[in-house]
Protein backbone atom coordinates (compact mmCIF):
# COMPACT_ATOMS: atom_id res chain seq x y z
CA UNK A 1 0.00 0.00 0.00
CA UNK A 2 1.31 3.61 -0.63
CA UNK A 3 0.54 5.09 1.65
CA UNK A 4 2.43 8.38 0.86
CA UNK A 5 0.39 8.56 -1.94
CA UNK A 6 -2.58 7.83 -0.37
CA UNK A 7 -1.89 11.01 2.02
CA UNK A 8 -0.88 13.44 -0.36
CA UNK A 9 -4.00 12.81 -2.16
CA UNK A 10 -6.24 13.20 0.94
CA UNK A 11 -4.13 16.45 1.86
CA UNK A 12 -5.36 18.02 -1.59
CA UNK A 13 -9.05 17.19 -1.06
CA UNK A 14 -8.57 18.65 2.67
CA UNK A 15 -6.87 21.77 1.19
CA UNK A 16 -9.54 21.88 -1.05
CA UNK A 17 -12.38 21.73 1.17
CA UNK A 18 -10.97 24.30 3.49
CA UNK A 19 -10.54 26.58 0.52
CA UNK A 20 -14.30 26.07 -0.24
CA UNK A 21 -15.43 26.65 3.76
CA UNK A 22 -12.64 29.07 5.07
CA UNK A 23 -14.20 29.08 8.37
CA UNK A 24 -12.03 25.21 9.21
CA UNK A 25 -8.62 27.22 8.47
CA UNK A 26 -6.93 27.68 11.88
CA UNK A 27 -9.91 25.33 13.77
CA UNK A 28 -9.48 22.46 15.48
CA UNK A 29 -11.35 20.16 13.00
CA UNK A 30 -10.37 16.84 14.90
CA UNK A 31 -14.21 16.51 16.81
CA UNK A 32 -15.93 16.68 13.44
CA UNK A 33 -13.71 14.47 11.72
CA UNK A 34 -13.74 11.54 14.43
CA UNK A 35 -17.64 11.79 14.03
CA UNK A 36 -17.53 11.65 10.80
CA UNK A 37 -15.32 8.38 10.70
CA UNK A 38 -17.74 6.72 13.25
CA UNK A 39 -21.04 7.48 10.76
CA UNK A 40 -18.93 5.74 8.04
CA UNK A 41 -18.01 2.93 9.59
CA UNK A 42 -21.06 2.26 10.93
CA UNK A 43 -22.60 2.74 7.58
CA UNK A 44 -19.68 -0.06 6.33
CA UNK A 45 -21.20 -2.57 8.81
CA UNK A 46 -24.48 -2.03 7.96
CA UNK A 47 -23.49 -3.08 4.29
CA UNK A 48 -21.62 -5.96 5.70
CA UNK A 49 -25.05 -6.93 7.77
CA UNK A 50 -22.91 -9.88 9.56
CA UNK A 51 -24.55 -8.57 12.62
CA UNK A 52 -28.44 -8.39 12.03
CA UNK A 53 -28.84 -11.45 13.48
CA UNK A 54 -32.81 -11.13 13.33
CA UNK A 55 -32.27 -10.88 9.72
CA UNK A 56 -32.71 -14.03 7.27
CA UNK A 57 -30.53 -11.63 4.73
CA UNK A 58 -27.34 -11.38 6.31
CA UNK A 59 -25.16 -11.39 3.22
CA UNK A 60 -23.06 -8.77 2.49
CA UNK A 61 -24.12 -5.68 0.07
CA UNK A 62 -20.22 -6.66 -1.90
CA UNK A 63 -21.52 -6.02 -5.55
CA UNK A 64 -24.38 -4.86 -7.39
CA UNK A 65 -24.57 -6.73 -10.66
CA UNK A 66 -25.08 -4.98 -13.49
CA UNK A 67 -28.42 -5.76 -14.79
CA UNK A 68 -27.56 -4.66 -18.71
CA UNK A 69 -24.97 -7.24 -19.22
CA UNK A 70 -26.02 -9.65 -16.32
CA UNK A 71 -22.85 -9.66 -14.68
CA UNK A 72 -20.45 -10.54 -17.47
CA UNK A 73 -19.25 -7.46 -18.49
CA UNK A 74 -20.34 -7.82 -22.15
CA UNK A 75 -23.26 -8.89 -24.31
CA UNK A 76 -24.76 -9.88 -27.76
CA UNK A 77 -26.52 -7.39 -29.25
CA UNK A 78 -30.15 -8.54 -29.73
CA UNK A 79 -29.62 -7.96 -33.84
CA UNK A 80 -27.58 -9.16 -36.21
CA UNK A 81 -27.89 -13.17 -35.52
CA UNK A 82 -28.42 -15.72 -38.37
CA UNK A 83 -28.15 -19.70 -38.29
CA UNK A 84 -24.37 -19.54 -39.21
CA UNK A 85 -23.03 -16.43 -37.31
CA UNK A 86 -23.43 -14.80 -34.17
CA UNK A 87 -22.88 -11.07 -33.87
CA UNK A 88 -19.84 -9.80 -31.87
CA UNK A 89 -20.37 -9.26 -28.11
CA UNK A 90 -19.49 -5.72 -27.28
CA UNK A 91 -18.24 -4.20 -24.17
CA UNK A 92 -21.33 -3.64 -21.47
CA UNK A 93 -21.39 0.42 -21.45
CA UNK A 94 -23.30 0.73 -18.16
CA UNK A 95 -20.61 -1.09 -16.38
CA UNK A 96 -17.55 -0.31 -18.57
CA UNK A 97 -17.07 -4.19 -18.70
CA UNK A 98 -16.52 -4.89 -15.20
CA UNK A 99 -19.76 -6.87 -14.44
CA UNK A 100 -20.92 -5.00 -11.46
CA UNK A 101 -22.71 -0.57 -11.01
CA UNK A 102 -21.31 -0.76 -7.46
CA UNK A 103 -19.67 -2.31 -4.91
CA UNK A 104 -21.79 -0.87 -1.38
CA UNK A 105 -19.40 -2.65 1.41
CA UNK A 106 -16.04 -1.59 -0.38
CA UNK A 107 -16.89 2.20 -0.96
CA UNK A 108 -18.03 2.82 2.89
CA UNK A 109 -15.00 0.88 3.70
CA UNK A 110 -12.86 3.63 1.64
CA UNK A 111 -15.13 6.60 2.78
CA UNK A 112 -13.77 5.52 6.67
CA UNK A 113 -10.26 5.51 4.92
CA UNK A 114 -10.71 8.95 3.36
CA UNK A 115 -11.22 10.40 7.11
CA UNK A 116 -8.48 7.94 8.63
CA UNK A 117 -6.24 9.81 6.57
CA UNK A 118 -7.36 13.05 7.14
CA UNK A 119 -7.32 12.33 11.02
CA UNK A 120 -3.92 11.60 10.67
CA UNK A 121 -3.13 14.60 8.91
CA UNK A 122 -4.80 16.62 11.22
CA UNK A 123 -2.46 15.04 14.03
CA UNK A 124 0.32 15.38 12.01
CA UNK A 125 0.91 11.64 11.61
CA UNK A 126 1.60 10.86 7.95
CA UNK A 127 4.96 8.83 8.29
CA UNK A 128 3.10 6.13 9.85
CA UNK A 129 3.97 1.87 10.31
CA UNK A 130 0.61 -0.22 10.32
CA UNK A 131 0.45 -3.76 10.68
CA UNK A 132 -2.44 -6.31 11.46
CA UNK A 133 -2.99 -9.41 13.20
CA UNK A 134 -6.20 -11.02 11.97
CA UNK A 135 -8.27 -12.64 15.13
CA UNK A 136 -11.24 -11.22 15.44
CA UNK A 137 -14.50 -12.23 13.54
CA UNK A 138 -16.74 -9.16 11.28
CA UNK A 139 -18.47 -8.44 14.37
CA UNK A 140 -15.84 -7.99 16.87
CA UNK A 141 -13.70 -6.34 14.28
CA UNK A 142 -16.16 -3.60 13.88
CA UNK A 143 -16.19 -2.97 17.31
CA UNK A 144 -12.48 -3.28 17.82
CA UNK A 145 -12.79 -0.05 15.50
CA UNK A 146 -15.08 1.93 17.03
CA UNK A 147 -12.70 1.25 20.51
CA UNK A 148 -9.81 2.41 19.18
CA UNK A 149 -11.57 5.27 17.51
CA UNK A 150 -12.99 6.12 21.07
CA UNK A 151 -9.68 5.62 22.58
CA UNK A 152 -8.38 8.25 20.52
CA UNK A 153 -10.67 10.81 20.93
CA UNK A 154 -10.68 10.29 24.47
CA UNK A 155 -6.57 10.49 25.12
CA UNK A 156 -7.41 14.09 23.05
CA UNK A 157 -10.30 15.42 25.52
CA UNK A 158 -8.44 14.14 28.60
CA UNK A 159 -4.22 15.24 27.56
CA UNK A 160 -5.38 17.39 24.61
CA UNK A 161 -2.80 15.24 22.29
CA UNK A 162 -2.56 11.89 20.96
CA UNK A 163 0.47 10.01 20.19
CA UNK A 164 1.51 8.43 17.26
CA UNK A 165 1.17 5.02 18.58
CA UNK A 166 -2.33 5.31 19.66
CA UNK A 167 -3.07 6.48 15.65
CA UNK A 168 -1.03 4.06 14.27
CA UNK A 169 -3.11 1.19 16.44
CA UNK A 170 -6.45 2.80 15.02
CA UNK A 171 -4.73 2.59 11.74
CA UNK A 172 -3.88 -1.17 11.82
CA UNK A 173 -6.78 -2.13 13.27
CA UNK A 174 -8.61 -0.63 10.54
CA UNK A 175 -6.41 -2.15 8.23
CA UNK A 176 -6.86 -5.67 9.98
CA UNK A 177 -11.20 -4.92 9.26
CA UNK A 178 -10.08 -4.25 5.27
CA UNK A 179 -8.62 -8.01 5.45
CA UNK A 180 -11.30 -9.87 7.37
CA UNK A 181 -14.00 -8.46 4.87
CA UNK A 182 -11.77 -10.15 2.02
CA UNK A 183 -10.87 -7.22 0.18
CA UNK A 184 -7.09 -6.56 -1.09
CA UNK A 185 -4.90 -3.49 -0.75
CA UNK A 186 -5.51 -2.98 -4.43
CA UNK A 187 -8.74 -2.87 -4.16
CA UNK A 188 -9.07 -0.69 -1.88
CA UNK A 189 -6.53 1.64 -3.04
CA UNK A 190 -8.20 1.75 -6.72
CA UNK A 191 -11.43 2.35 -5.09
CA UNK A 192 -10.01 5.05 -3.14
CA UNK A 193 -8.44 6.74 -5.94
CA UNK A 194 -11.92 6.44 -7.31
CA UNK A 195 -13.84 8.11 -4.39
CA UNK A 196 -11.61 10.87 -4.16
CA UNK A 197 -12.16 11.87 -8.06
CA UNK A 198 -15.92 11.76 -7.00
CA UNK A 199 -15.28 14.17 -4.00
CA UNK A 200 -13.48 16.53 -6.06
CA UNK A 201 -16.18 16.64 -8.31
CA UNK A 202 -18.68 17.41 -5.66
CA UNK A 203 -16.42 20.35 -4.62
CA UNK A 204 -16.46 21.31 -8.09
CA UNK A 205 -20.30 21.32 -8.25
CA UNK A 206 -20.83 22.78 -4.49
CA UNK A 207 -22.02 19.38 -2.92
Amino acid sequence: MNLPKLFEMQRVLDQRIMDKHPELKGQDNLEWKVLALQVELGECANEHRGFKKWSNDQEPRDVIRCGKCNGKGEYYEQYGWTPSRKPPKTKCGICNGKGYTKRPLLEEYVDCLHFILSIGIELGFTDIEIWSIQEEGNTSQFLKCFEAINSLYLVYRVDGQVTKEIYENLFGTFVELGEILGFTWEQIEQAYFEKNKINHTRQEQGY
